[in-house]
């Protein structure tokens, strides 16, 4: 199955999918690319492929990418191969809302998942308390969340990061709830309904 898990920079996004990764077995995280520079505490090919504008571009005329889009000017974008990696893993993508639509028009079958903050006043302040980005960088990043929050209702699912832990609680209820549909354990309990036919 694949998740799409979206919300505003700053809102929590990457804090609760490591939280959730960390505490659920059978998932793993689709690392996008990005033609932003690397931060230092950013790992090559964990958090991100890192790559030119060049680069990025050559991949998009190959139609490399399932979703891609500009964000705060740089870009950002999901490879097929990525995807494929997953096998019978559970699959956690971390993309914009832009990227988001993308997906939701060519992967029927995914999960969206929107993460809101507590309030705009304490994003600002998640923001500015990170101490990565100029004023500038930071206003435009709250003036991207005020159109991003708009979208919340084209997801199936919302997770308020208003407390950590219970928001991560959340976000894995979502993914272990899932797992127990019918059309998902429909092979696995083949064994289990054929005994109750035995005579056994």
């Amino acid at each position: 199955m694949i998740y799409v898990i979206s919300g505003p920079s700053g809102c929590g996004k990457s804090t609760l999918i490591r939280r959730v990764l960390a505490g659920l077995g059978g998932a793993r995280f689709s690392v996008s690319h990005t033609t932003r520079e690397r931060r230092k505490s950013e790992v090559e090919g964990k958090d991100y492929y890192f790559v030119s504008q060049d680069r990025f571009l050559r991949l998009v005329e190959k139609h490399s990418f399932v979703e891609w889009a500009v964000v705060h000017g740089a870009y950002y974008g999901t490879s097929r191969q990525e995807l494929a990696k997953g096998g019978n893993r559970d699959v956690i993508l971390d993309i914009d809302v832009q990227g988001a639509a993308q997906v939701r028009k060519k992967i029927r079958t995914a999960v969206f998942i929107f993460v809101l903050p507590p309030s705009f006043r304490e994003l600002r302040k998640r923001i500015e308390g990170r101490g990565l980005d100029r004023a500038a960088d930071i206003r435009r990043r709250l003036a991207t969340a005020r159109k991003e929050v708009r979208s919340y209702s084209s997801f199936d699912y919302i997770v308020v990061n208003d407390d950590l832990e219970t928001a991560a609680a959340e976000l894995e209820s979502i993914l272990r709830c899932r797992r127990a549909r019918l059309a998902v354990r429909k092979k696995s309990i083949g064994p289990i309904l054929k005994s109750f036919r035995s005579k056994g």
